[in-house]
């Protein structure tokens, strides 16, 4: 899975599609991951003590990871990424400009 944790991406298919956020969680078993402000889901939740009154809990629910693309802000778009190996290190890069990411 070339999508990691706090990469920025861009959602390219779905309900949500066009919106930008970070991503929270990887679930590479999967395939998915959980981006912030994506996929909002709903629960009931019931009350569980003075603390937790419950209510109608708003999160975000994973997302298939072939529905989400890199985004580079440099370049103001998504991007496809691939892998180079330089001085024995894998490196993740840019297949629009070939440059290494992070």
């Amino acid at each position: 899975m070339k999508i990691r944790k706090d990469d920025t991406v861009i959602v390219i298919a779905g309900a949500d599609k066009g919106k930008k956020g970070k991503v929270l969680k990887t679930f590479p078993k999967t395939n998915k991951v959980i981006v912030e402000g994506i996929n909002i889901q709903t629960k009931h939740r019931k009350p569980r003590g003075p603390q937790d009154p419950g209510g109608i809990v708003k999160s975000e629910g994973p997302i298939d990871v072939s529905n989400v693309m890199y985004y580079d802000s440099k370049l103001g778009k998504g991007v496809r990424i691939g892998y180079k190996v330089e001085s024995g290190k894998k490196q993740r890069v840019s297949k629009a400009d070939n440059k290494a990411i992070k």
